[in-house]
């Protein structure tokens, strides 16, 4: 296969589709991306394609903003109850999927009540945990220019969405250049098993996040996802941006996501992403009582981060040639940095997954140098098995609990670390701060408990 070749550049270049919000794809949930199209979309590549999917659909077959054409095909295999992953020899073995009853879950794609025996008890483990919520208020809907007050303290509470603030508990990257930690979010969809016959064609693998309210709609193909080797992560029940929701929204969010994927598969996630990247130090301390991690996507300037936008194909502001367009940028930028990177890419729509399969990834495999590929617990050089509660090895990869402080920890771009006092005023829970041991003990029986609750 003949390889793409990136040369030397003399310094990254800029995203050509403009400063977009860097949103996730606008999933049923129905929360939409607060970007709009100010520019002619292009109508041709800026590079020549090396390396494309013979199967691929062409080009102006990939319409934005319409109903697409493509076969959708079914999942590659379904599972008995007990089978295990090869790629966890300590897993438990899979509950049955048809044992699944929606009716045990909230509504489809609306955040779920928190007056629930499941939310209550959640809440009161975050409570209990030791982690100090800080007292942010909620943000508003409508992103930056609708937050005045949130704005002016972008930076002290960290808030992705406006500055691009990470905290060294963020993951945004690998460590060793060329590797490529790959990863879809918003299935699984009824697309997901394209892409995953691609993935099994070119030995590929990926952490797929997962949004909870697709997860208990289609479960076989959750475990499909996983069997085949695939990370599976948190992407929350039903795709808001997390810091216009309250504390206890949140936990319901992240609750009910982690329930189902462990009712599905016997494992509970221990990292997760926010939709959109819709993330400040509230948010990240409820995570870090609920042990969960936040997973981010590369950023390397205020202007170019490495999301391919492929999530604005369906919505009509990028098209497939803008997205294509920016992946070659990533491609391009990949080389210049000195660790390895994260992409943002989704399976929810069929135009995100043609695009994947027929362009993205064939360019991916024949790049040069090569690129190193795997699910993102892979590319932070850790086994598979670190992907979650049960199976984690607490002494090499310590659950966020076992050095819960009440320290946001050191910050990238403008951000500052800091600690502040929870509350029970602006959507902040109240929290004790525990001793060490109480710690380390609640986390030693929530692991050999498997997660029950969680």
């Amino acid at each position: 296969m003949n390889g793409v070749q990136h040369h030397a550049r003399l310094a990254t270049t800029t995203d050509t589709a403009g400063v977009a919000d860097n949103s996730a794809a606008d999933s049923v949930a129905g929360a939409g991306a607060t970007g709009t199209a100010t520019t002619t979309l292009p109508t041709a590549l800026t590079f020549s394609m090396i390396s494309v999917n013979p199967t691929a659909l062409p080009l102006s077959d990939i319409v934005t903003g319409t109903a697409q054409l493509q076969s959708t095909i079914t999942i590659s295999s379904t599972y008995a109850a007990g089978a295990k992953p090869t790629k966890i020899p300590n897993a438990p073995g899979i509950p049955a999927a048809v044992s699944l009853n929606p009716k045990d879950y909230p509504a489809l794609d609306l955040t779920p009540p928190t007056d629930s025996p499941e939310v209550q008890e959640w809440i009161k483990q975050v409570m209990n945990s030791g982690v100090t919520i800080p007292d942010i208020p909620p943000t508003n809907e409508g992103g930056c220019a609708n937050n005045t007050a949130a704005l002016a303290n972008a930076t002290t509470n960290c808030w992705w969405t406006c500055g691009g603030c990470t905290r060294s508990t963020d993951i945004s990257n690998c460590p060793t250049p060329n590797s490529w930690g790959v990863s879809y979010d918003d299935g699984p969809s009824p697309y997901t098993p394209n892409l995953l016959q691609y993935f099994d064609q070119q030995d590929i693998r990926a952490t797929m996040f997962v949004v909870g309210s697709r997860a208990i709609s289609r479960p076989a193909m959750l475990q499909d996802e996983y069997m085949m080797g695939n990370q599976i992560a948190v992407h929350t029940w039903s795709h808001p941006m997390m810091t216009t929701r309250t504390t206890e929204q949140i936990i319901a969010e992240l609750g009910w996501t982690k329930k189902v994927i462990h009712d599905a598969l016997g494992v509970t996630p221990i990292y997760w992403r926010p939709p959109y990247g819709d993330i400040d130090d509230r948010v990240r301390a409820i995570s870090a009582a609920m042990d969960l991690t936040p997973i981010m996507w590369t950023r390397i300037s205020a202007t170019m981060d490495f999301d391919t936008n492929d999530w604005s194909m369906p919505g009509g502001t990028q098209n497939v040639y803008s997205v294509l367009n920016k992946w070659d940028e990533i491609m391009g930028n990949s080389t210049k940095i000195d660790t390895g990177f994260i992409v943002l890419e989704h399976d929810l729509f069929e135009q995100t997954v043609d695009v994947a399969t027929g362009y993205i990834l064939p360019q991916a495999l024949a790049h040069e140098p090569k690129y190193n590929m795997t699910p993102i617990i892979e590319c932070l050089n850790m086994p598979m098995s670190n992907s979650y509660l049960e199976t984690n090895d607490n002494s090499t990869n310590p659950l966020p609990l076992w050095s819960a402080s009440g320290s946001a920890g050191s910050a990238s771009a403008s951000g500052t670390s800091g600690s502040t006092t929870g509350s029970e005023k602006s959507g902040a829970l109240s929290s004790f701060v525990a001793s060490p041991a109480l710690v380390n003990a609640a986390v030693g029986f929530l692991a050999g408990m498997g997660a029950i609750l969680l």
